[in-house]
């Protein structure tokens, strides 16, 4: 009795489906792979990003361990070498959080898209605002991904800068 019950539920569900076969779903398939590949992408952006910032820390905990252990050591090269090292950190962690927002998004994308075609919903506008925000998030990630990079090559300047050329007093460029 109660399968029977069960049976006519679902096939009145089945009635107002608009998907009738696999083939209705390739479509949808085919228009959510972008996302999908954004979201690969990105998670070898952030694991890049992520080893990145685990440099960052070593190298941190190393000059700070250096700077304990012999105080008489050149401290203003350390304490600027730390300094730097904090300002790459801080950049790497707002890249991570944008391009792990990044992805969220682009999952939330391809759910609504499966939403919206598998129940007929119109939400072009929301699917274009996830969109945006996806990829505003991965732009923003991007900038200070690039500004992490050339900070690492001031700091690599300045670390440089009494090892070559000491005898002109001539600064790097």
């Amino acid at each position: 009795m109660h399968f029977d019950k069960l049976i006519r539920v679902i096939n009145r569900y089945n009635k107002n489906m608009p998907f009738t076969s696999v083939n209705d779903l390739i479509p949808i398939l085919q228009v959510a792979i972008g996302p999908v590949i954004l979201v690969s992408g990105v998670g070898l952006l952030l694991l890049t990003m992520t080893n990145r910032l685990g440099r960052v820390i070593d190298r941190a905990r190393i000059l700070a361990q250096e700077r304990r252990d012999n105080p008489q050591a050149d401290s203003s090269r350390i304490l600027s070498q730390l300094e730097i090292l904090t300002r790459r950190a801080e950049l790497i962690r707002r890249a991570i959080t944008l391009s792990s927002l990044s992805v969220l998004f682009a999952a939330l994308l391809v759910i609504t898209l499966f939403f919206t075609a598998l129940f007929q919903l119109e939400t072009a506008i929301f699917i274009s605002l996830l969109f945006m925000i996806c990829m505003l998030s991965l732009i923003a990630s991007l900038i200070y991904f690039i500004q992490d990079l050339n900070l690492s090559l001031t700091a690599l300047k300045y670390d440089l800068q009494d090892v070559i050329d000491t005898d002109s007093n001539r600064p790097l460029e």
